[in-house]
């Protein structure tokens, strides 16, 4: 690794001697923090939320946005707790599994898995677990800085999964993987391309859905379930959740499809909304009117 990126890599084996409850803490502070200088952050937040939530008057809105200003604050600074330590003893965070059942008969078919991943909780900490139950392969973008895919190699250690690039050869790997019966991986509320999607509603709002996990799913016939990790209060942990994807996320009418892969997403964000990534600029495309202006 490059000489930058081993010292951060010493920062965070450094904040991971931190309690998880202490991380949470100065998470919740940077959050406020983010929301009393009025960043871009958090001003795409407040346009996402009162978009999802447009029946909400002003105070119940300043509270709302300050909750997710504050998870979002948690969501970067337990990374130190995930990636500091090793995976095996980040795992000793997972105080529940609820769905695991779920997961063990979709393994046990041999028809494939997709692990429809929202950007939600503790993703990170979720990766772990699903690799230790199996591997898996996960469709990603590389980062803007080519040297951090040398630090995240290095902090997800033996249970990282094969990073598979949102590219033609990756996407031919992700259907040899599920006709093999395998596990993959997908952010379901990636935005995709100018081209590449489908308009949906989520949340009650068009949005450019991925076409990609359902073309999957119906030419595979992989049993899809979504999937996250939940943060509990006051850093006792987290719990996994593993759920099933609504009735015609298969379907070959991707209209169909798209709606109920928005769906399966609005389901796990309704269990922890304000873990959700509501900074997101989920809500624009290069044919409409950005509200984010």
């Amino acid at each position: 690794m490059r000489f930058d990126i081993t010292l951060l890599y010493l920062l965070l084996r450094l904040l991971g001697l931190l309690p998880l409850r202490a991380l949470h803490a100065i998470g919740a502070g940077i959050g406020r923090l983010s929301l009393a200088l009025r960043t871009g952050t958090a001003h795409t937040t407040a346009v996402n939320l009162k978009l999802v939530r447009p029946s909400l008057d002003e105070h119940a809105h300043a509270a709302l946005l300050r909750q997710v200003m504050e998870d979002s604050g948690r969501s970067a600074t337990e990374i130190a707790k995930i990636w500091g330590n090793d995976a095996e003893r980040a795992l000793d965070m997972v105080r529940e599994v609820r769905g695991e059942a779920l997961f063990d008969a979709a393994l046990a078919s041999g028809k494939g898995v997709i692990i429809a991943a929202p950007h939600l909780g503790c993703w990170e900490l979720l990766n772990y677990w699903l690799c230790r139950k199996t591997p898996m392969a996960i469709l990603y973008r590389p980062p803007r800085i080519a040297a951090i895919e040398g630090l995240l190699r290095k902090v997800r250690g033996a249970l990282a999964p094969e990073q598979v690039r949102a590219e033609g050869a990756g996407v031919r790997t992700l259907y040899k993987r599920l006709a093999a019966g395998g596990t993959v991986g997908i952010l379901p509320d990636q935005k995709p391309r100018a081209g590449e999607g489908e308009v949906a509603p989520f949340f009650g709002q068009n949005a450019l859905t991925m076409v990609l996990l359902p073309r999957l799913a119906a030419r595979t016939g992989a049993t899809v379930l979504f999937a996250f990790a939940e943060r509990l209060p006051r850093g006792e942990g987290f719990r996994i959740h593993l759920m099933p994807a609504p009735e015609g996320l298969a379907d070959t009418d991707l209209s169909v499809a798209c709606r109920a892969l928005n769906q399966g997403v609005e389901r796990c964000v309704e269990l922890a909304f304000t873990q959700y990534q509501w900074h997101y600029k989920r809500y624009s495309a290069d044919t409409w009117r950005s509200p984010y202006d």
